[in-house]
C-alpha cells in the first residue's frame, strides 16, 4: 500500500508541475501510453498515463485503479490498457495470453543475456569472452570451443507457468544442461537438468515454473577429446507462460501467417509460397521461382542437373518384371526449360525380378509374402522344417526391389524440421543407396524397427551364454568430401546412441553388432556428405550403399533355414529339446555328445566338436558351460620347483580408478575411468561403466571397461561419465607367462621388479569396432608388494599413458600385498636364545625381504627349560678330577704289579743258572707264593724309591736283564728276628 501511495504522490506532483505549464498543448492519445504501477501487498495496482516524450503536452488522464495483479488474458488475446479488457489479436499477429514467445533470432531478444566463462580446472588464461550463444535467424547456436557458454533469461511470474523450447543436440562431445533458479537461488534437480541427445531431429522440452522470480539458464561445455569438430547446440521457439498479461500482440515472422483474429501462434507457409512479417496469407511464387516451407521469399529455380534426380527399381508387376526408373527429387525445385538443364533419363527395359528375400515366397501376383511359422524358404517357395529341426527366425534383406515394411527413410535438414522427404535412401535392386539431398549437410536416415527378440527353443535354457540377437550389414561409401556414415541403436529413432561411425570412402565390408537388451529395437543408418554448409550441392554424387542386412532371433521374423537340435527320446516327432549343458550337437545327426572336461560351449558355434573350447590356464568353466571363470585362487610352480599359492579374493570386488588428467587443446581436464572386476565365483558383480550424460543411460558390463569422466566442477553432479565401452567381457586365463591366446603383456610396459614373477590375468572382448576388428583385450599384472596397503594401487604403462598404445590392447599393473603368495613355513625361520636362569626361548621371524601375505601365521614364541653352562662346567671339572685320580691309581697299581712280575722272573732266571729248558731246584730261601719280595727287598736295602729306580737303571746286565742282589738266608733270618723284636 505504501508503494502505491508513493507512486500516486509522484503522479500528483507531476500534475502540479503540469498546471504551471499552461502554455503546453493538450495531450492526444498518441502522445502517451498506459502503464501499471507496482503491485502492493494486497495485489492492487494503478493504471497511469506516461507521456512518450516529457514536457511536450499537458492534460494527461487521471490515474485509475487497475486490474488485479493476477489478472490475465487467454491465448490469442491481449490486454487493452485503455479499456483494461482482453481483446483478440488481429489477423497477422498472435499472442500467448499469459506468456511471451521468442521465435525470431536475428538478434538477441531483449531480456536475454549470454556470456562465456572459463571452465574450472582449465587454463586460467583462456579467453572465453567471445564464447557466447550466437543468434542465427531461426535459432540461436551455442559455442563450439572449450569454454562454457551461458544463455539466461529472467522472468517474474504472477502465477505458476511453464517454459518450453525446442533444441537440437547432435553431439555428445558437448554437455548441454538447462536449469531454473528461483528466488532462493535454488536450482532444478540435477538429475533432470541434462538434455538427451537428439541425433537427427529437433527435440521439445517443457518445465513447470513457480510463481515469483525465475531465472532460466541454458549452459553448454564442449570437449574435443579427439580434436574433431564439434556440432553446436541449437535453440529455438522459446515460450514462457505465467506472466500477468501481455499488452500487445506479436507480428507473425516472415514465412508464417495467421489468417484469423485471436491466433495463439502463426502457421508456416507451405512450399512454393512465401509471406512477409505480419502476413495474413501466403503468396504463391512465380513459375520460375520456388520456396521451401516456411520461407519469407522466393528463389529462382536453378537449371536441372544430374543431382536433381535419382534412380530406383520398380516393384515386381503381375508378370514378375521390374525396371530401372529415374525420378525427380521431391519437392522438385529445378527448371527443365532453362538453358543447359538436363532431361530426366528414360526408364530402362523390364527384366525378370530377382527372388524374394530369404523367408519370403513369391505369390501369384508376383509380390513377396512371409512364410508361415515353422516354414522356411530361400526366397522362392516355403518348405516345412523337417523333424528334429527348428526354424532360425530373423530378417535377411539382400534384394532391394521394394522398401521393407519395417524400414523407412527420411531426410533431416537442420534448419527446417518439417523437411521430411521419402527420397533419402532408395532401392536399386542389389543394394539400397543414398539419393542427393536438398543440401550437402542433410542427414539421410534409414531406420529399421523390430518388435523384439526371442531365442530359439533349443537355446532358451542356455540364455545366459547365448547372445540375444545380432545384426550384420554389408556397406560401402564413396566420397570426395568429409562424409560420415553413422550406425545407431536404441529405443527409437530419436533416442539412440552412436555405435560406430565411418569417415570418407570405405571399401565394401561387413559389420556386426551384438544385441544384449530386448529394449534395443531401433537401428538407424545416417549419412552426411559434409559438415560445411554451402548453398550449392557440390557433393551430391557422394553415396553410401548397403548391400545386405541380417538380424537374428526377431519376434515375428521369418526363417531362411532350419537348425538341427537334439530329439526327445520320449516323443521323437514332437519338438526339439536342447542338448544338456556341456554337450554339443554332432553335425547332421541331431545327437548330443559330451564335451571334454573343463570346456565351455562357444555360443556362436553350438554345433560340432569345435563348439567345445578349453578353458585357459587356472580357470574353470561355470555351471552353464558358457564361460570360464577364476575363483581368485592360483597355484604356481617356480623354476626352482617351489610351490606358490595365491588368494586374490581381497581384490575380487569391483575396483574403479582413473588415469592421470588429460587435457584438451585448450587445457581443459578430463580423465579415463577404468572399472575392473578381477575375478570371482559365479554370480559375481561385474564391472560397470555408464553414460549418465544423456537420458539413454547406456551402460556396459564385464571384467574391464572404460569411460570418459569430466571433473565434477564442470558439472553440478559428483561424477559425469560418458562414452563407455567394454575392454574385456571374457577371461582367457591366468598365468605368469607374458603371452596367451594371441594376447601379450610385454615386460617392457612396466619396470621389472626383482623376486617373484607377476601373475597376469588375460581378458578379451567380443565387441568389435572399425579400429579393433579383432575386438579389444586387456591384461592385468598382479605384482607382489607387501608395502602397499591400499587395494587399488593400479597404474598404467609410462609409455602408454592412456593404458593402451594402439587403442585395442589395454595393460594395467596392480600392486598389492594381496597379490603376494600365501605364507608357508618356508617363509620364516627360528631364532633360539641363550639359556638364562634355566629358561630358553625360541622366536620365529619372517625371512627378508618378505614376499608373502596371509596363509600361515608366525608360530608363537616357545619357552623351554634348560641347564646353564656353569652347571656343566662344574660337573665336567668334578668328573675330570675323579677320572684323573682314578687313572693315576690304576697306573700305580699296574706299575707295582709289573715290578712283581719282573722280580719273579729275574729270580727264576738266576736260579736256572743260565740254562734254558731247565727249571731251578727247590731252595728253602726262595720266595714262596704270596710273598711280597719287593717289600722285603726294599726293607732290606733301606733305599728310597728314586734311589731304587736309579740303581735299577744301572744294574742291568749285558743281556738286558736286571742284576738282582740276593741276601743270604742267615741275613734274612736275622732280619726277620729284628722285625719281630720291633713288633
Amino acid at each position: 500500500m505504501q508503494r502505491g501511495l508513493t507512486h500516486l504522490s509522484h503522479f500528483l506532483l507531476w500534475l502540479l508541475f503540469a498546471q504551471t505549464s499552461a502554455d503546453l498543448p493538450m495531450c492526444k492519445e498518441s502522445d502517451y501510453h498506459f502503464e501499471y504501477t507496482e503491485c502492493d501487498v494486497l495485489g492492487s495496482r494503478w493504471r497511469v498515463a506516461v507521456p512518450n516524450k516529457p514536457d511536450t503536452c499537458t492534460g494527461l488522464p487521471d490515474p485509475v485503479r487497475g486490474t488485479q495483479c493476477t489478472f490475465s488474458c487467454s491465448e490469442g488475446e491481449f490486454l487493452a490498457m485503455q479499456s483494461q479488457q482482453c481483446q483478440k489479436c488481429a489477423a497477422g499477429t498472435y499472442s500467448l495470453g499469459t506468456g511471451v514467445a521468442f521465435d525470431e533470432w536475428d538478434s538477441l531478444p531483449t531480456g536475454f543475456v549470454t556470456h562465456g566463462v572459463t571452465t574450472n580446472g582449465g587454463d586460467a588464461h583462456t579467453d572465453c569472452s567471445n564464447s557466447t550463444w550466437t543468434p542465427s535467424g531461426d535459432y540461436i547456436a551455442s559455442n563450439t570451443d572449450e569454454c562454457t557458454a551461458v544463455l539466461s533469461y529472467a522472468v517474474s511470474l504472477k502465477k505458476p507457468g511453464t517454459v518450453s523450447f525446442e533444441y537440437f543436440y547432435p553431439d555428445n562431445s558437448v554437455y548441454f544442461e538447462f536449469f531454473v533458479q528461483n528466488d532462493q537461488c535454488q536450482s532444478t534437480d540435477s538429475e533432470s537438468r541434462w538434455m538427451k541427445i537428439s541425433e537427427s531431429s529437433w527435440s521439445k522440452y517443457r518445465v513447470e515454473l513457480n510463481t515469483g522470480n525465475n531465472v532460466l539458464y541454458w549452459r553448454t561445455t564442449a570437449y574435443t577429446l579427439q580434436g574433431s569438430a564439434v556440432k553446436p547446440v541449437l535453440l529455438r521457439n522459446v515460450a514462457i507462460s505465467g506472466v500477468a498479461f501481455t499488452s500487445e500482440c506479436f507480428h507473425c515472422k516472415p514465412g508464417t501467417y495467421s489468417a484469423k483474429p485471436g491466433s495463439a501462434r502463426c502457421a508456416p507457409c507451405p512450399a512454393d509460397t512465401y509471406s512477409t512479417k505480419g502476413a495474413t496469407v501466403c503468396h504463391q511464387c512465380e513459375p520460375d521461382k520456388y520456396a521451401e516451407a516456411g520461407s519469407g521469399s522466393c528463389k529462382p529455380r536453378p537449371a536441372c542437373a544430374n543431382s536433381d534426380y535419382f534412380y530406383t527399381h520398380t516393384p515386381c508387376d503381375s508378370e514378375g518384371k521390374t525396371q530401372l526408373m529415374y525420378k525427380w527429387i521431391e519437392p522438385k525445385i529445378c527448371n527443365e526449360t532453362t538453358e543447359g538443364a538436363v532431361k530426366l533419363p528414360a526408364s530402362g527395359e523390364k527384366t525378370t525380378c530377382p527372388p524374394c528375400n530369404p523367408g519370403f515366397f513369391v505369390t501369384n501376383s508376383s509380390t513377396c509374402e512371409p512364410c508361415a511359422n515353422g516354414f522356411y524358404s530361400n526366397g522362392t517357395a516355403c518348405a516345412k522344417c523337417p523333424v528334429g529341426t527348428e526354424p532360425v527366425v530373423g530378417f535377411e534383406y539382400k534384394w532391394w526391389n521394394t522398401m521393407p515394411s519395417n524400414m523407412k527413410s527420411s531426410v533431416f535438414t537442420r534448419e527446417f524440421s518439417h523437411s521430411d522427404h521419402s527420397t533419402a535412401w532408395e532401392v536399386a535392386g542389389e543394394y539400397i543407396y543414398t539419393t542427393p539431398g536438398d543440401q550437402d549437410t542433410d542427414y539421410l536416415m534409414l531406420i529399421l524397427n523390430v518388435p523384439g527378440y526371442r531365442l530359439p527353443q533349443s537355446l532358451v535354457k542356455d540364455s545366459e551364454r547365448t547372445e540375444l540377437s545380432s545384426i550384420t550389414f554389408v556397406f560401402e561409401t564413396t566420397c570426395t568430401a568429409d562424409c560420415k556414415l553413422y550406425f545407431l541403436a536404441g529405443y527409437n529413432q530419436w533416442n539412440n546412441n552412436v555405435v560406430e561411425q565411418w569417415k570418407g570412402s570405405n571399401r565394401k565390408q561387413s559389420y556386426s553388432y551384438l544385441i544384449h537388451s530386448n529394449s534395443t529395437v531401433s537401428f538407424t543408418w545416417t549419412f552426411q556428405r559434409t559438415e560445411t554448409f554451402n548453398m550449392e550441392r557440390k557433393y551430391s554424387r557422394d553415396v553410401a550403399k548397403i548391400y545386405a542386412i541380417r538380424i537374428t532371433n526377431v519376434v515375428g521374423g521369418v526363417a531362411s533355414q532350419c537348425r538341427r537340435c537334439a530329439l526327445s527320446s520320449a516323443e521323437a516327432g514332437s519338438a526339439c529339446v536342447p542338448c544338456p549343458p556341456g554337450h554339443y550337437m554332432v553335425n547332421g545327426t541331431g545327437v548330443c555328445k559330451r564335451c571334454s572336461p573343463n570346456t565351455f560351449i562357444r555360443a556362436e558355434q553350438p554345433v560340432g566338436e569345435a563348439a567345445c573350447v578349453h578353458c585357459g590356464p587356472n580357470t574353470k568353466r561355470n555351471k552353464a558351460y558358457s564361460a570360464c571363470v577364476s575363483d581368485c585362487s592360483l597355484d604356481v610352480r617356480t623354476r626352482a620347483g617351489a610351490r606358490l599359492q595365491y588368494d586374490f579374493s581381497p581384490l575380487a570386488n569391483v575396483t574403479s580408478f582413473h588415469s592421470g588428467p588429460r587435457f584438451t587443446n585448450k587445457g581443459l581436464r578430463y580423465f579415463h575411468l577404468f572399472s575392473v572386476g578381477l575375478c570371482g565365483k559365479e554370480g559375481r558383480v561385474p564391472a560397470t561403466c555408464v553414460d549418465n550424460v544423456t537420458e539413454s543411460g547406456r551402460e556396459v558390463r564385464g571384467y574391464v571397461c572404460q569411460s570418459t569422466v569430466v571433473p565434477s566442477e564442470i558439472r553440478s553432479q559428483s561424477v559425469v561419465s560418458s562414452q563407455p565401452f567394454l575392454i574385456g567381457d571374457s577371461l582367457i586365463g591366468v598365468t605368469t607367462d607374458t603371452a596367451l591366446a594371441g594376447v601379450s603383456s610385454p615386460n617392457w610396459l612396466f619396470s621389472p621388479a626383482p623376486g617373484l614373477p607377476d601373475v597376469i590375468f588375460y581378458y578379451k572382448s567380443s565387441e568389435k569396432t572399425q579400429a579393433c576388428k579383432q575386438g579389444r583385450s586387456a591384461t592385468i599384472r598382479l605384482r607382489c608388494n607387501p608395502t602397499v596397503t591400499a587395494k587399488d594401487h593400479i597404474t598404467l604403462p609410462s609409455n602408454c599413458s592412456e593404458g593402451t598404445c594402439d587403442g585395442c590392447s589395454f595393460h594395467l599393473l596392480w600392486q598389492s600385498q594381496h597379490a603376494c603368495p600365501l605364507c608357508t613355513k618356508h617363509h620364516y625361520r627360528e631364532i633360539v636364545s641363550a639359556c638364562i636362569q634355566g629358561i630358553q626361548r625360541t622366536t620365529y621371524v619372517w625371512q627378508q625381504p618378505l614376499q608373502c601375505y596371509g596363509g600361515e601365521s608366525l608360530p608363537v614364541q616357545k619357552v623351554s627349560a634348560c641347564v646353564t653352562l656353569d652347571f656343566w662346567l662344574k660337573f665336567g671339572v668334578s668328573t675330570g678330577t675323579i677320572a684323573a685320580v682314578l687313572l693315576i691309581s690304576i697306573s700305580c697299581y699296574f706299575w707295582k704289579k709289573t715290578r712283581k712280575l719282573q722280580y719273579k722272573y729275574s729270580k727264576l732266571m738266576m736260579s736256572s743258572g743260565g740254562k734254558e729248558c731247565e727249571l731251578p731246584t727247590a731252595d728253602s730261601c726262595a720266595i714262596m707264593e704270596g710273598e711280597d719280595a719287593e717289600d722285603e727287598l726294599m726293607d732290606l736295602t733301606k733305599k728310597s724309591f728314586f734311589t731304587k729306580i736309579k740303581s735299577f737303571s744301572r744294574e742291568r746286565t749285558y743281556d738286558g736283564f736286571d742284576s738282582v742282589p740276593l741276601k743270604s738266608s742267615s741275613s734274612l733270618h736275622q732280619r726277620e728276628e729284628e722285625d719281630s723284636d720291633d713288633a
